[in-house]
């Protein structure tokens, strides 16, 4: 399902590595090379191809995302995102994360509820 990339690590650069896989896999879309919908390895898998910790790859992806060149498909993974529909992926995400705040808000203004009366027994 997931295309085999060509993406290298020098730890010895001093770019970060999340930096050099970002900057690999963004040319590699933008030279066509990953064309739209494919399918990138999942974070696991390169993280293990690569020898580095798995936050690192998640990092690259996630600037990729942000930049609107991969989306994100639930289970089947990440994919090369089709040109010029960028804004539609940054809504979702600023969205979901509005509507964290406010429920995490609710919730801890019950927990300060509960830690008083508990402080009074």
């Amino acid at each position: 399902m997931a295309t085999k990339l060509n993406v290298r690590v020098n730890r010895k650069r001093p770019e970060s590595m999340t930096r050099q896989i970002r900057e690999q896999l963004d040319s590699l879309i933008d030279a066509g090379a990953l064309a739209a919908g494919t399918f990138l390895p999942s974070e696991r898998e390169l993280a293990n191809t690569l020898k580095v910790a798995r936050n690192v790859v998640r990092g690259a992806y996630e600037q990729l995302m942000d930049a609107g060149k991969l989306r994100s498909e639930g289970r089947r993974g990440r994919s090369v995102r089709t040109g010029g529909s960028s804004s539609g992926g940054s809504k979702k995400r600023s969205s979901g994360k509005g509507s964290a705040s406010k429920g995490s808000t609710t919730k801890g203004s019950t927990t300060k509820g509960s830690k008083s009366k508990a402080r009074k027994k």
